[in-house]
C-alpha cells in the first residue's frame, strides 16, 4: 500500500480522487486545500505520491513543487487545459507528469503507477546508501526481510553448534561458499583451518588423495588431517564419486580412516560443511548418491534462494555490501548508483546469482571511474536491457500465504515425497499432511 497526498482547493476534486485511490489499491490518502497545508503534510508524512494543483489560494503549485522537490517528492501536477504550457514547465522543474482537468481516472491510474514505481526506486536507492557499511555477519549476505532474517538466525545457530554437519543447498553462485566461511568464522573453530575443495573439479582418485592423503613415496597428509580442529567445506558434494561416498560416511560417523596405500588408522576432529546445486533426493532415487550419506549430511539443511527470488530490499543490501568491498580496492569509483542503473539491476534475473552480481558491479565501478554516479551506460547490455520478466522479487504476503507457498515449493523440490519434505521443513509427517489439507495443496 502506498500513500498519496492530494493538494487542491476544490473539495469535490480531492474527494473524488481520494475515493479512487482508496478503492483502487487501498492507498492511504491525505488531503490539503492550500499550498502551505500541503507542504506541512508532505514534511510530516513523506507520502509516496503528491497530486498537486497548479492554482492554489495562497501560492502556486510551482511554489509548492520548489519546496518539496529537494526532499525527493514524487509529484504529478493537475492543471486546467489553459495551463498545459505551465505543466510542461513543471515537469522540467521536477514533476513526474501532469494531468488536465477533468481528470480521467484511467490516465490517473497509469500515471500514478509509474510515479509509485519511481518513488519506490528513490526510496530503495536512499536505503542502499543508508545500509552501506552497516550490515554484519549473515545479514550481509542475506538481507533484512523476515524470511532472510530467519535464515540468518539459522546460520548463526549452526555456527554456535560447531559439531553439527551442515548441508547448503542452492544454485551455483548463490553464496554457499561465503555462508560456509561465515559459519566457520563465527564458530569456536574459527582459529583453526577452514579448507575448501570442489568435488566436481577433481577426478575420484585425485579427490581421494586430496581428502585422505596417501603414503606413496612418503606420507602426505590429506585435507581431513590438515583441517583437524577446524572445518572442511566440500562444495558440489553431489559430484562425489561412488567409491568415496562410503569413506566419507565412515568419517562422519566418527570412524578412523587410512591414507591411500597406508595402514595406520587416523582420527580427526573436523566439522564438515557440504554444499550442492543438485537435488540430492533425485540423486538418491537415481542411485548415484547413497541414501545413508544423504541423511547423514542433511542433519541441518540450509536452502539459499537465488537472487531472483529475494526481495528488492535484500538485493539492495547485497549490492551495498559488494560495492563496499569493491571500493576498498577502487577508491576513485563513483560513490553511488543512479536510480536508472539501480532500476535495471533490480529488473535483471541474475542467472549467475551473487557471482554474476559481483562481476557486473566490479565492471561498472571500473568503467565509471571519474563519474559521479554509476549509470545504465556502465552496465553490461543484458543487464541494461533487462525487462523484469520472470523476476520473483518480493510481494507482500500474509504469514499463512508465505507458509503455504513454502510448503508447496518444498513438496515440489522433493517430487511430492512428504517424508523428505517434512524433514526439511523441520516438522513431523503428520503435521505436514494436516497443513497440506488445510491449505488445499495437491502434491
Amino acid at each position: 500500500m502506498s500513500s498519496v497526498l492530494i493538494v487542491d482547493d476544490e473539495p469535490a476534486i480531492t474527494a473524488t480522487l481520494g475515493t479512487y485511490f482508496e478503492r483502487n489499491g487501498g492507498h492511504a490518502v491525505t488531503k490539503a486545500h492550500t499550498g502551505q497545508e500541503g507542504i506541512n503534510l508532505f514534511r510530516q508524512l513523506r507520502p509516496d505520491l503528491v497530486l498537486l494543483d497548479v492554482r492554489l489560494p495562497d501560492m502556486t503549485g510551482f511554489d509548492v513543487l520548489d519546496r518539496i522537490r529537494d526532499d525527493n517528492g514524487t509529484v504529478i501536477m493537475i492543471t486546467a487545459y489553459g495551463d498545459v504550457p505551465l505543466a510542461v514547465q513543471a515537469m522540467q522543474n521536477g514533476a513526474e507528469n501532469f494531468l488536465t482537468k477533468p481528470v480521467e481516472l484511467a490516465h490517473l491510474g497509469a500515471a500514478a503507477e509509474r510515479a509509485f514505481e519511481k518513488s519506490r526506486l528513490r526510496q530503495m536507492n536512499r536505503f542502499l546508501a543508508s545500509r552501506r557499511g552497516n550490515a554484519s555477519s549473515a545479514r550481509v549476505l542475506l538481507g533484512s526481510s523476515a524470511p532472510m532474517q530467519e535464515l540468518a538466525n539459522q546460520i548463526e545457530m549452526l555456527a554456535a553448534s560447531d559439531r553439527t554437519t551442515v548441508l547448503l543447498i542452492g544454485e551455483s553462485g548463490a553464496g554457499k561458499g561465503r555462508v560456509a566461511e561465515l559459519i566457520h568464522s563465527r564458530s569456536a573453530r574459527a582459529a583453526r583451518p577452514f579448507i575448501e575443495v570442489n568435488c566436481a573439479a577433481l577426478t575420484a582418485d585425485t579427490l581421494d588423495n586430496e581428502l585422505f592423503g596417501h603414503d606413496h613415496g612418503g606420507p602426505k597428509p590429506g585435507l581431513f588431517e590438515v583441517a583437524d580442529g577446524g572445518s572442511l567445506f566440500l562444495d558440489e558434494i553431489g559430484d562425489l564419486g561412488p567409491t568415496l561416498q562410503p569413506k566419507l560416511l565412515g568419517v562422519l560417523e566418527g570412524k578412523p580412516f587410512r591414507r591411500v596405500g597406508g595402514t595406520q588408522e587416523i582420527q580427526t576432529d573436523v566439522r564438515l560443511i557440504a554444499a550442492t546445486s543438485k537435488d540430492l533426493v533425485n540423486e538418491v532415487t537415481a542411485g548415484t548418491f547413497r541414501e545413508d550419506l544423504y541423511y547423514r549430511l542433511s542433519v541441518m539443511p540450509v536452502y539459499l534462494p537465488p537472487l531472483r527470488a529475494r526481495s528488492r530490499e535484500d538485493l539492495i543490501e547485497l549490492i551495498a555490501h559488494v560495492l563496499d568491498e569493491l571500493r576498498a580496492s577502487l577508491p576513485d569509483a563513483p560513490p553511488q548508483i543512479g536510480d536508472a542503473a539501480l532500476d535495471r539491476m533490480l529488473r535483471y534475473t541474475w542467472p549467475g546469482n551473487i557471482r554474476e552480481l559481483r562481476n557486473v558491479l566490479e565492471r561498472a565501478t571500473i568503467v565509471s571511474r571519474g563519474a559521479d554516479t554509476i549509470g545504465p551506460e556502465h552496465l553490461p547490455a543484458d543487464v541494461r536491457d533487462a525487462t523484469g520478466v520472470g523476476v520473483e522479487h518480493h510481494v507482500p504476503k500474509s504469514l499463512d500465504e508465505v507458509e503455504r507457498s513454502h510448503i508447496e515449493r518444498t513438496l515440489r523440490v522433493h517430487s511430492g515425497n512428504r517424508t523428505h519434505a517434512a524433514r526439511e521443513l523441520g516438522i513431523s509427517r503428520a503435521t505436514l499432511i494436516k497443513k497440506i489439507r488445510a491449505y488445499g495443496l495437491h502434491d
